[in-house]
């Protein structure tokens, strides 16, 4: 096993998932004038610049990122937390993705971090772009996953979008009130740990720990996300995970990203929308190739 596969294990003759019990442990923070959200902050070597996770729709950090969490804790001081209406991360009764960009900020003043890196996928990769839209000055570098720039592109994507999104706004207040109540029932923090074999139990309860009425918001949200007008202004050092097997976002529009960010390099992983888990094997050295590509140029 070679030292970027390090972390994840042999399943059928074949690298798939981490051969891990557990997870490593994280804390409720409260970010001042914004709520409260899960944070995990894994150390690192001395001195490891900083890197933050930003998890996918539907998704919670752990549940995104655990395959890849050992191995990028051996190079990088690694933060990841739940963003807004996902998992235990902060309630609003409004789901902004401009919120969640200035939640990652918020996340480094509660941890007195000045700069850091910003891996994201799907969802993550959008929030990191405005994350470094937003807030340049605190992020030194972005690694960007299976990430689209925008979605109303097509006229079947407009047709979507535009109806969902209004079907969306009709069911706003009622979506607010079932994702609270889901949230109340949570055990206060996550389960770290799981019997061998029976890992998927622990990523079942991971996943419903996200209400499916907020997840109509967040898809409102994320179908209106368009930065043409201003990738070109993000200069800090960028990666782009390419997912070319990926059925949710377009590839066409994954490789589009990379040619309009003016430093960014491109990294192809033969793999689907959900390798970040069940194709770890394959996404999880393309991953550590493009983190290091971008820290290598800070």
């Amino acid at each position: 096993m070679t030292d970027s596969n390090r972390g994840v294990a042999r399943s059928g003759g074949r690298l798939r998932v981490p051969d891990i019990a557990e997870v490593p442990g994280g804390r409720l923070v409260e970010l001042p004038g914004r709520g409260r959200t899960y944070v995990v902050d894994i150390p690192g070597p001395e001195r490891a610049p900083a890197l933050v996770l930003l998890h996918a729709t539907a998704c919670t950090a752990y549940l995104t990122w655990f395959p890849a969490l050992a191995a990028l804790a051996e190079r990088y001081r690694v933060i990841l937390f739940d963003q807004r209406w996902h998992g235990r991360g902060i309630r609003t009764e409004r789901f902004r993705l401009a919120d969640c960009a200035d939640d990652v900020a918020a996340v480094l003043d509660a941890l007195h971090v000045d700069r850091a890196m910003c891996a994201g996928f799907s969802l993550g990769g959008m929030v990191s772009l405005l994350a470094g839209h937003r807030n340049p000055g605190r992020l030194s570098g972005l690694v960007l996953c299976a990430t689209p720039y925008r979605f109303q592109e097509t006229w079947r994507e407009k047709a979507f979008h535009r109806t969902f999104g209004a079907i969306a706004a009709a069911v706003g207040p009622y979506s607010y009130r079932r994702a609270e109540k889901l949230a109340g029932r949570l055990p206060e923090l996550p389960e770290l740990t799981w019997t061998p074999g029976r890992l998927d139990r622990w990523a079942l309860a991971e996943f419903r720990s996200t209400s499916g009425w907020a997840l109509t918001q967040v898809v409102a949200e994320v179908g209106r996300f368009d930065a043409t007008a201003w990738l070109s202004s993000l200069t800090m050092p960028t990666a782009v995970v390419v997912t070319t097997r990926d059925r949710a976002i377009p590839v066409s529009r994954q490789l589009e990203l990379a040619t309009m960010l003016p430093a960014a390099s491109m990294h192809l992983v033969e793999a689907g929308h959900a390798s970040c888990v069940l194709e770890a094997d394959r996404f999880v050295p393309v991953l550590l190739e493009a983190c290091e590509a971008v820290a290598a140029k800070i």
